[in-house]
């Protein structure tokens, strides 16, 4: 059984924690936190999962470690840890900016271990989410294949360069508050037509969901399914419509391309 460490017990990093213990069998995981009252939050939950205060002893005996601190935390936290990696050990940043580049100036040492950045998102700790990965340059194909093996366990993974992770995060991290946005729109208009709020929230979210899974389970682009629904003359139709007079598909996408044009 590997044993992982995370540093960082916030958002992120606790998501990660309760996701890995839901989806791994006798976990062993430890979180590496300085506010233990948020470290109480977790293992109130998830009593499995240990605490560890001091970050170079947390990373002891380790075999994979994911960096999940604040950016301008990580330099402070690899200075303090880098006695303790070893080259058969998986290293894995999911801290926003620090990529392959920054890890390989941090770790230069000739006993650096195998580098990872990935982003993940908060749909983690339901084993929902989508994780995109770029391993180092010279990670060996089988190493590669247990971080992927280790992400599948939270949702979904997909590799791919270090170039194409800030579109993933724009669509998969940042995408969750845009669809949230239009949940909560959705909500605001079943309360218009007479639904309670927590009704309209459950008729949203089930929507959702059966939008999702008809794409799954079909295996049907989009549009072939939008034409089984809309009959003419209907309702549907009139709706969709209307969305593109009002210019929702243009906004959407402008939306998802403001982060990345910046």
């Amino acid at each position: 059984m590997n044993k992982i460490t995370i540093i960082g017990a916030g958002n992120m990093g606790g998501a990660l924690a309760k996701g890995f213990c839901k989806g791994i069998p006798d976990a062993d995981i430890t979180i590496a936190v300085r506010d233990m009252g948020k470290a109480k939050q977790i293992t109130d939950q998830y009593p499995a999962i240990k605490v560890c205060g001091d970050d170079r002893q947390s990373v002891v005996g380790a075999d994979i470690v994911i960096l999940s601190v604040k950016p301008w935390q990580a330099g402070e936290v690899i200075g303090k840890i880098k006695p303790e990696l070893r080259n058969n050990m998986i290293f894995i940043s999911v801290a926003a900016g620090i990529g392959i580049g920054c890890l390989s100036q941090m770790m230069s040492c000739p006993n650096a271990p195998h580098i990872f950045y990935a982003i993940p998102n908060l749909a983690a700790e339901f084993q929902s989410g989508i994780t995109f990965v770029t391993p180092a340059q010279n990670v060996p194909a089988d190493i590669t294949d247990k971080v992927i093996s280790l992400f599948d366990v939270i949702g979904q993974t997909m590799i791919c360069s270090e170039k194409q992770l800030e579109s993933g995060m724009l669509l998969a991290s940042c995408g969750i508050a845009y669809i949230m946005k239009i949940l909560r729109a959705q909500t605001e208009a079943g309360v218009e037509m007479g639904f309670k709020a927590d009704d309209a929230l459950k008729i949203a979210m089930s929507t959702m969901d059966g939008a999702t899974s008809l794409l799954r389970g079909t295996g049907k682009h989009p549009c072939e399914l939008i034409d089984k629904v809309a009959t003419p003359g209907g309702y549907t139709i009139k709706g969709l419509n209307e969305m593109d007079h009002s210019g929702l598909s243009s906004a959407i996408i402008k939306v998802f391309k403001t982060g990345f044009n910046q």
